[in-house]
């Protein structure tokens, strides 16, 4: 049993603290007190019930502090797990926060293997083992979704670490035990493939939105059915049946920032493909609003701001793309979003009363239908096709 730190308790953060407490002592650190206390109360910071249940009803061995010495002291392995958010100015992720962990980690335990579980840009890692005089700095990226993250990585699609020494080795042979698979195909490889993994492999997912985006975009302004033509192109076992309900664009925390990413990474490299879908979300977003205005209705009412169902993120929800452009044509806006207490939201009124929200609105629009406003379906508009995320 090894002492493991993990250091930021998001969605990644906890689902990687809950999953290794199970087999090892965990010590996850965090500046956000309440962050913290929800821990060691064992009730769960993030909205994920998988991970409410497990603290609440596992045995794990885990703690939370906001003391970096009590976390890092001994310290075998330290998970990083910190958001790295894309600075538009500087045109790449905002690393410093990664920055931070490894020189802080590193003073208290210089002998601890630094697993970096955050988003990086390619070339980050070896960057930072010059820059911090360490071979022990490994990107091992995660590939889960926001609100089955702890599910994601007890049943991992594969284990990929930037490391083919001993070291990767052991960070994998760590991840596969905790989980709850026998088998599970391993890649050890360099960083910068590593790195490169997780940015195309959310580009690739972002595409595949951005397409079927498009194909309803095509049937809407054709009058076409979108869900018949998009029934008949996935029946196609080389596309599936998956990953294919329109949207009003691909948001959340990963795939916005990480194409961006991509793109930049793309530097003096031929391309066109990244490009388009960087700009294809942006178009789909103009669609979407020039749509909901061509309706000609005074006042439109937005249902929830987070970007999926059981999720209490709205970072990056491609809704609040439509928004800005709706409230830039001098629309009347109302939001429903139980989440949110404040009575209005950068200038837009809030309602907390979903009856009182519904009689108010002239038309709902919402990225994601639901049981609770079935009843006004009239009033709905909705790109949504099968009622769900994926």
């Amino acid at each position: 049993m090894a002492k493991i730190a993990v250091v930021g308790i998001g969605y990644v953060g906890m689902a990687n603290a809950v999953m290794l407490s199970r087999q090892h002592e965990v010590v996850a650190f965090d500046i956000d007190a309440q962050r913290v206390k929800s821990v060691n109360q064992r009730k769960a910071p993030v909205q994920e019930s998988a991970v409410d249940n497990a603290l609440r009803a596992e045995n794990l061995n885990l703690r939370a502090t906001t003391d970096a010495s009590e976390a890092y002291e001994g310290a075998e392995y330290v998970f990083i797990a910190t958001p790295t958010n894309y600075d538009s100015a500087a045109n790449r992720f905002d690393t410093d926060s990664v920055d931070a962990t490894i020189r802080s980690a590193l003073s208290f335990s210089p002998q601890s293997t630094i697993v970096i579980r955050s988003t990086i840009p390619v070339g980050y890692t070896d960057g930072a083992r010059r820059k911090y005089g360490s071979e022990r700095i490994v990107f091992c990226p995660e590939f889960l979704r926001e609100g089955f993250a702890l599910n994601d990585n007890l049943h991992p699609s594969r284990i990929v670490v930037g490391d083919m020494t001993e070291i990767g080795d052991r960070i994998a042979k760590i991840l596969l035990d905790c989980s709850n698979e026998d088998r599970v195909e391993v890649v050890l490889t360099g960083s910068s493939e590593a790195e490169s993994i997780k940015l195309f492999s959310n580009t690739y997912l972002a595409m595949r939105v951005a397409f079927f985006n498009e194909v309803d975009t095509y049937s809407a302004i054709q009058g076409m059915d979108a869900k018949s033509i998009i029934r008949g192109i996935c029946l196609d076992p080389r596309i599936g049946q998956h990953y294919n309900n329109p949207s009003f664009g691909y948001g959340g925390y990963c795939l916005p920032k990480d194409t961006r990413q991509l793109l930049t990474n793309y530097y003096r490299v031929p391309q066109n493909l990244i490009r388009a879908i960087v700009d294809a979300n942006e178009t789909r977003k103009d669609f979407i609003a020039n749509d909901i205005l061509n309706r000609e209705l005074k006042t439109i009412g937005i249902y929830r701001l987070t970007m999926k169902s059981g999720s209490d993120n709205f970072r990056e929800s491609s809704i609040l793309g439509v928004i800005n452009r709706l409230k830039s044509s001098g629309a009347q806006i109302i939001i429903y979003e139980p989440i949110i207490t404040e009575p209005d939201m950068a200038g837009l009124k809030l309602i907390n009363d979903l009856d009182d929200f519904i009689n108010q609105s002239d038309v709902i629009v919402a990225n994601r239908t639901s049981p609770e406003i079935e009843c006004v379906s009239h009033k709905i508009y909705t790109r949504d096709i099968y009622g769900s995320d994926l």
